[in-house]
């Protein structure tokens, strides 16, 4: 009687496709990762129009404020 032979063919198979399942996964979420860090470097560098907008109202309303504290220490 000769022993069985065990084939380890379909284990080593099964262990080459989960690495290359998890290079795969590593790649995808590292361009995914630079990607959502370009966006938001992109964001920063490019100020929107409703941005500078508020930001003269914001510098009007300063200067009205100053002008009225001015004319309350005149009437004074």
């Amino acid at each position: 009687m000769e022993p069985e032979k065990k084939s380890h063919g379909a284990l080593i198979g099964s262990i080459i496709i989960i690495i290359i399942l998890i290079i795969g996964g590593i790649y995808i979420w590292q361009s995914k990762v630079k990607n959502v860090a370009k966006e938001e470097q992109e964001m920063q560098e490019v100020p929107s129009p409703i941005t500078d907008e508020l930001n003269s109202l914001d510098q009007d309303i300063n200067s009205l404020d100053i002008n009225t504290e001015l004319d309350v220490v005149n009437i004074e």
